[in-house]
Order: structure tokens, then C-alpha cells, then sequence
């Protein structure tokens, strides 16, 4: 047992170490590593809609998918990244103060500038947090009966936080993250959501 002990303490040990004085040699510019994103996921979608003088807070479930070209640097530990995300319609009525039922119906795109730091210094499972900045393409149809149909297309301001967890195996790496994303649209649209995704470093 000890002739295996020995030599597996003696590479735990000197792993570290060798990793340092890579790491020391490395360039600036051989710390930047390009990368594609995928992710998929679901999440929570509260649209506030005012119409006829009432503010109505309409809900809907969603899925979502993300996709991103990014750069990572200081050994992965920072990336920053344009992403183009999608969203399935979401669809709620209210009645907004009228006797009738009105029906909202809203599509979302966002176009985001993203920034994440890893926390802690952690080689293969790593948390990290991150923000987000960027635009957002809404179209938001509303259907009142007797009426036509009003479609209105927006290009609005969008913001994302986010929280979650990489898995990293150097070339590729698994995300796992909690991400909320506000819209100034209307009277505000607030998404909740989960998604999981994979990076390809190249």
C-alpha cells in the first residue's frame, strides 16, 4: 500500500506546482483562448402590460436557447462573450379593468454583451457569476375582442445577472447557470430562467 501511496501523494504534490510555472512562462497572449457557445433551457417570464389605464402583471412559462462567441483569458478564468438568445412566445390575458378577457402574446429575442469571473481558484469545477448588458427585440401583439389585432414591434434595453457552475475539461466545458434578464419593455419584463450549455475552446 505504500509503494502506491507514496509515489500518488508525490503527484498531488507536484501537479500543482508544475501547473504554477506553466502558468508563469504563458504569455498574455497565450492565455486567450476563442470559444463557441450552445445552451438550452426553460425559465419564468413576468411581462407588466399596461392598456385602457390598468397595469396588469401577465405570466408564462418558456424555453429558451442561447448561442455565443466569446474569448476566455487568464487561464480560463475570465470570458467575455456575445450571445444571440431566443425565447418561445409567451402568452397570458387579463382584463385590464374591461369585461372581457384581453389576450398579450410576446416574442423576445436579446442581443447582450457578456462578462463572467470565476470564483474561487478551482481547477475543474469552478462557480462564477456574471452580468450582461445589450438589446432586446420584442414583439408584443395584444388581441381585444371587436378589434383588430395590434402588433408592435420594440427594440429595447436588456440587462442579465447571472449565477451558476462550470465543469471544465480545457477544450470543452459544461455551464450550468441561473439567469435573470429585465427588458425595458412596457412597464418592464422580468425572466427567470435556468439553462445548461456546453463551450468548445479553439
Amino acid at each position: 500500500m505504500k509503494k502506491v501511496a507514496i509515489p500518488v501523494l508525490a503527484a498531488v504534490v507536484a501537479c500543482p506546482a508544475m501547473a504554477g510555472q506553466h502558468h508563469q512562462n504563458e504569455g498574455f497572449w497565450d492565455s486567450i483562448n476563442p470559444y463557441m457557445a450552445l445552451r438550452v433551457g426553460a425559465g419564468y417570464t413576468n411581462h407588466n402590460y399596461k392598456y385602457n389605464g390598468v397595469k396588469e402583471s401577465l405570466t408564462d412559462e418558456e424555453l429558451h436557447g442561447r448561442a455565443a462567441l466569446g474569448l476566455a483569458m487568464w487561464c480560463n478564468k475570465a470570458r467575455t462573450e456575445i450571445e444571440w438568445s431566443m425565447f418561445t412566445k409567451t402568452k397570458d390575458d387579463a382584463t385590464f379593468g374591461t369585461p372581457t378577457s384581453i389576450k398579450v402574446d410576446t416574442k423576445l429575442q436579446t442581443l447582450l454583451m457578456n462578462a463572467y469571473m470565476d470564483l474561487g481558484d478551482y481547477q475543474m469545477i469552478r462557480p462564477f457569476v456574471g452580468v450582461g448588458a445589450g438589446i432586446a427585440f420584442a414583439d408584443v401583439s395584444r388581441s381585444v375582442p371587436g378589434e383588430p389585432v395590434f402588433d408592435h414591434d420594440q427594440t429595447r434595453f436588456s440587462a442579465m445577472g447571472t449565477l451558476g457552475m462550470t465543469f471544465d475539461w480545457r477544450v470543452f466545458a459544461v455551464d450550468m447557470a441561473f439567469r435573470y434578464t429585465y427588458v425595458d419593455v412596457n412597464s418592464g419584463l422580468h425572466n427567470f430562467g435556468g439553462d445548461i450549455g456546453i463551450r468548445y475552446m479553439f
